[in-house]
């Protein structure tokens, strides 16, 4: 039975950029959105603003629901992917970033999309979605309380 392992990511676009990180995954530096693992009693949002702070320094703030991605990775593993768009404000460059993180990057489309060190295809991906599709209200994302 696949147990997919739930994460998120936050797509900000600014003045035709995007924020994206630089760090080291798997023994590579590459370049992706800030994103992570929900963790135990978070919701989706929380862990999205959560994520940004601690590998952008810059306070996310969700606005909008990009897409859901079911990836299958060749070692067994299995991501859900959540993307979310929003802004970010109230920036801390003197904060330390998350183990791993090299540097933030405001990129546009064309940039990433010419690099070969991108993470994986789910970073330009939900990118196209959020430039090409409707990005939905934050109610179609809904937090459950556990069953009693």
């Amino acid at each position: 039975m696949v147990h997919p392992e739930l994460t998120v990511a936050a797509v900000v676009k600014r003045d035709s950029r995007y924020l994206v990180i630089e760090e080291i995954a798997h023994g590579r530096r590459v370049i992706n959105q800030p994103a992570g693992h929900v963790e135990p009693g978070e919701t989706i949002f929380e862990a999205a603003i959560r994520e940004t702070r601690e590998e952008s320094a810059w306070r996310f703030h969700p606005q909008g629901f990009i897409g859901m991605y079911y990836w299958p990775h060749d070692d067994g593993r299995t991501t859900l992917r959540v993307a979310l768009a929003g802004e970010v404000d109230a920036h801390a460059p003197e904060q330390s970033l998350d183990e791993g993180i090299i540097a933030t990057h405001w990129l546009s489309r064309n940039e990433l999309a010419a690099r070969s060190d991108l993470r994986s295809a789910l970073v330009l991906q939900s990118i196209d979605d959020f430039e090409r599709l409707e990005i939905m209200p934050l109610e179609r994302v809904r937090h459950m309380a556990s069953a009693p």
